[in-house]
């Protein structure tokens, strides 16, 4: 199967949403147990930890941690919002700074004025784009940033798409609650997927389409720890609970270029699967032998996949001992996890 599909489905009772791309399994999107990215509480501070520069926050979800605060004290009452999801045994955590996102809007309450995406280069869009902002805004204090894919939608798909983010922003403005409470939640996977997955592709929805088209095998495969990479290469991504490690295999191929086309083929492949995978934090990986002159063709190579990545990655480095390592965030629920 050639081209773009995206699909949504359940897997057993948890709604999910797969992205295919040529017939593989380049993204999925499955709900857990844990409070969704996005969700949007009233928070009461409860114990600050000077030394980290941070507080803790009781939720209706548990505790939450908000970083990068000062002269806040216990029991007071905040909105913030989840950004990702904890590590095992930590706090959920979160931001003070609201973002309300939509497919073509993004209203940000704390920080006025009307942005566009700088990828949309065309000064004749740019034009139509910003009288729409403006009429939607009309009145509002709030500011919009709207993003790369409403330069090729219809100007009514969008004036309605800023006027339910406001609502919903203002709507959260407004609330003079106590106590701990949900005031939002965050999107599920099938509206993520109509959001984030903007590129063309056929939209799949009826019920057993993971099945029919192959998703259900490829989540069983994401499920263990060997990817088999083209030329018979292999990765083994495995979790502890300190980071994820990455061992990079050339498999029967025993040139002298094995080494570096298995490491192409690895930092191709890799943000897709740990994408697929769920996989985020400390990525350490154990490349195969190539002479160090080569480290750069590896290094452009992961640059070049993770610009098509839309998890916030930092290429860390090289360490001592040869590893290379990322910091990912860590935006999705681990798979194994999940599924277990």
């Amino acid at each position: 199967m050639n081209g773009r599909q995206v699909l949504l489905d359940h897997i057993g009772q948890r709604e999910a949403a797969a992205l295919m791309v040529d017939g593989l399994l380049h993204d999925l999107l499955i709900d857990g147990d844990a409070p969704h990215p996005g969700t949007v509480y009233r928070a009461v501070t409860d114990r600050p930890v000077p030394g980290q520069g941070g507080i803790f926050l009781k939720t209706p979800d548990g505790a939450a941690y908000l970083r990068g605060v000062k002269g806040i004290g216990a029991g007071e009452t905040l909105q913030v919002q989840v950004t990702g999801y904890a590590e095992p045994g930590k706090a959920i955590p979160v931001t003070h700074k609201l973002l309300f996102k939509s497919r073509y809007a993004i209203v940000t309450p704390d920080a006025p004025g009307l942005n566009l995406s700088r990828s949309i280069k065309d000064d004749d869009v740019r034009d139509t784009l910003m009288e729409i902002a403006h009429d939607a805004m009309a009145g509002s204090d709030m500011g919009l940033i709207l993003r790369s894919v409403a330069a090729d939608a219809a100007p009514d798909d969008i004036a309605e798409d800023v006027a339910a983010m406001r609502s919903l922003a203002e709507q959260v403005a407004a609330d003079a609650g106590t106590g701990p409470e949900v005031l939002l939640e965050g999107d599920g996977p099938h509206v993520l997927a109509w959001r984030d997955w903007v590129a063309p592709a056929d939209v799949v929805t009826q019920a057993g389409c993971f099945e029919d088209h192959g998703v259900l095998d490829a989540v069983d495969a994401a499920c263990g720890a060997r990817q088999m990479l083209p030329g018979g290469a292999s990765l083994f991504i495995e979790q502890t609970r300190a980071l994820v490690a990455v061992d990079v295999n050339t498999g029967a191929d025993g040139s002298f270029a094995a080494g570096l086309r298995a490491n192409l083929a690895c930092a191709r492949a890799l943000p897709a699967a740990l994408r697929v995978r769920g996989l985020g934090g400390q990525i350490t990986i154990d490349l195969a032998p190539m002479p160090k002159k080569e480290r750069r063709s590896f290094e452009a190579a992961l640059r070049a996949a993770l610009r098509d990545d839309d998890v916030d990655t930092v290429m860390a480095g090289w360490t001592p001992l040869g590893h290379f390592e990322l910091q990912r965030k860590r935006a999705r629920l681990p798979l194994a996890e999940v599924m277990a």
